[in-house]
């Protein structure tokens, strides 16, 4: 088509979500002892140098690449913030928090309202979140922006919830998905371009006094964070360190994603392409794979 063309759709696919998403680690059997000894991921396939992650029911949620003696990624770097799990419910939550304390890993926790969410880091320092949503009809939004904060979690409900209710699991439960992914990006009003203008993601919190920008697809609180808490003006993590390697969108149809070509032509983005895929990078090279996959795959 021309790039002169106005694209048929400025909004991503309301059924979109976050896929697979790959994280690059300097030693792949250490990374497999916390993330299935610790975490109980399970296997899903395995390759020379890399492993695909998943629970119960085999949706892969992470890959893991190994880069031998990769340095951890750069504090002032564009890039991974953290990749956030999210969990079917709190019981199972609980039941994480449970094997990590015992683990003795070092737990950050945020009441977020629409959600509660724990915080760790993985052997190399990559982010990571662990989630479950409050349902949507608790959550609060004005003027189609979301209400979200960062309380205090009731840990010590929680766990006693994975103590009680939770049948034992030694791999995470079915319906444990990959809920959203935080970046760290070098400019607000750039990130809110790329993601909002052109992929057509909506905003629904603008912290950009604060730093932070947050985007979803069909009324999510948000599948993407972004924030320039320590990037701002700053360069991409190296590809030899440990971080973000590629992560992946899921729209629903071949259409959708037609849509979103449309816009990159239009806004003359650079991007590859094959059947159903769209390989594309945002303006601090975090590399995005923009796939047809249906809901709920």
């Amino acid at each position: 088509m021309s790039t002169e063309q106005r694209p048929s759709s400025t909004a991503i696919h309301p059924g979109t979500t976050i896929g697979l998403v790959t994280l690059r680690v300097s030693d792949l059997e250490r990374s497999r002892r916390f993330y299935e000894g610790i975490l109980a991921f399970q296997p899903i396939e395995q390759a020379d140098g890399r492993i695909i992650l998943g629970g119960q029911d085999k949706q892969p949620l992470l890959e893991l690449i190994e880069v031998p003696g990769a340095a951890p990624q750069p504090r002032r770097a564009t890039g991974l913030y953290h990749v956030a799990i999210v969990f079917p419910t709190r019981p199972d939550l609980g039941r994480e928090l449970l094997r990590v304390a015992r683990a003795g890993v070092q737990i950050g926790q945020g009441d977020h309202l629409v959600s509660e969410a724990l915080y760790i880091s993985d052997p190399d320092g990559n982010g990571l979140e662990l989630y479950r949503d409050r349902p949507r009809s608790e959550w609060h939004w004005t003027n189609g922006m979301v209400e979200m904060t960062t309380d205090p979690v009731n840990i010590r409900s929680m766990a006693a919830e994975g103590e009680r209710d939770a049948e034992p699991w030694d791999v995470i439960p079915a319906g444990t998905r990959a809920g959203h992914i935080h970046l760290q990006i070098g400019d607000i009003a750039e990130a809110r371009k790329f993601y909002h203008t052109i992929l057509g993601f909506d905003v629904t919190a603008d912290l950009a006094e604060a730093g932070a920008l947050f985007v979803s697809a069909g009324g999510y609180h948000h599948h993407i964070g972004l924030n320039t808490w320590h990037s701002r003006g700053a360069s991409p993590t190296p590809a030899n360190a440990a971080g973000l390697h590629m992560y992946r969108i899921a729209i629903p149809t071949r259409e959708g994603l037609q849509e979103i070509k449309e816009r990159l032509l239009a806004h003359q983005i650079p991007f590859e392409e094959q059947e159903d895929h769209i390989r594309v990078s945002d303006p601090w090279s975090n590399q995005i794979l923009l796939s047809v996959a249906a809901i709920g795959s």
